[in-house]
């Protein structure tokens, strides 16, 4: 796909793997509608980035659990733009909750993560359906975890949350194509605000525990995540697959190349 003309929605684009996208897309002419819930001072820094390499910006607040917000959310971007071309479906959210503590898992977690993490691409995908079919080569790009491969992550919820996103790019790219291709990408441990909050004091051992046992010797950034991101949206014949990005981690651990 050229995105130099083109439109697209990037969900929970205020600061991370969100805003590294974003300004991908805007380095390749795309106009960007970035979405935030409550981080409206950095949703508008992604904007200003935008449009400091002349692309046009519009924020958009609201919570893609909700339908409603969706459907708005899409209806700006066409009102804005004349058109939607992408639709990358970032928000995410996660409680950091012990594996073994089964107790500690509440029902509220289960709601909240599974509304905003799974519910929300598909709300999104449902109403922006139509104005992606329109000039018959739409994208939708989601973004999942690992977590949903391996079943290890912040939370027993977010892990499953994650597989169902997996299980749903597969059935909406068999919905949605030829005219809308759906791919999802799975990062691995990102260098980033979100994990960094949510470890805390753990965050740095845990940061060099990855990066051993990961084949490439690091872990992941933002931008890593955005590359994979743009790779997807432009590979013109790629539909219903998850591309891995953890620096080789769940591959690993690396070989001893002089063992025979």
């Amino acid at each position: 796909m050229e995105l130099s003309g083109k439109a697209a929605i990037v969900t929970g684009s205020s600061r991370g793997v969100g805003r590294a996208t974003a300004v991908a897309l805007a380095r390749r002419g795309c106009g960007v509608l970035i979405n935030y819930n409550t981080s409206r001072t950095e949703a508008e820094a992604t904007a200003a980035a935008v449009r400091e390499l002349g692309g046009r910006a519009v924020c958009f607040a609201g919570d893609v659990a909700d339908d409603a917000v969706c459907r708005a959310m899409i209806n700006t971007a066409v009102r804005e733009f004349g058109r939607l071309d992408v639709l990358v479906n970032n928000a995410g959210t996660t409680r950091f909750i012990n594996f073994p503590d089964l107790e500690a898992v509440t029902e509220d977690d289960w709601t909240r993560i599974f509304a905003v993490n799974l519910k929300g691409p598909f709300q999104c995908a449902r109403a922006a359906r139509p104005h992606l079919e329109r000039h018959g080569a739409g994208v939708i790009v989601n973004v999942a975890s690992v977590a949903g491969i391996t079943g290890a992550g912040s939370s027993i919820p977010y892990c499953a949350s994650k597989a169902a996103v997996i299980n749903l790019t597969i059935a909406l790219a068999r919905t949605l194509g030829p005219a809308i291709r759906v791919n999802a990408v799975a990062p691995g441990f990102i260098d980033g605000e979100w994990l960094r909050k949510g470890l805390g004091d753990d965050f740095e051992s845990a940061k060099e525990t990855k990066a051993q046992h990961a084949v490439l010797g690091k872990v992941c950034q933002p931008q890593d995540i955005a590359d994979a991101i743009l790779a997807l949206i432009t590979a013109d014949l790629v539909t219903g697959h998850t591309m891995v990005v953890d620096a080789g981690h769940t591959i690993g651990p690396r070989l001893n190349h002089g063992i025979k």
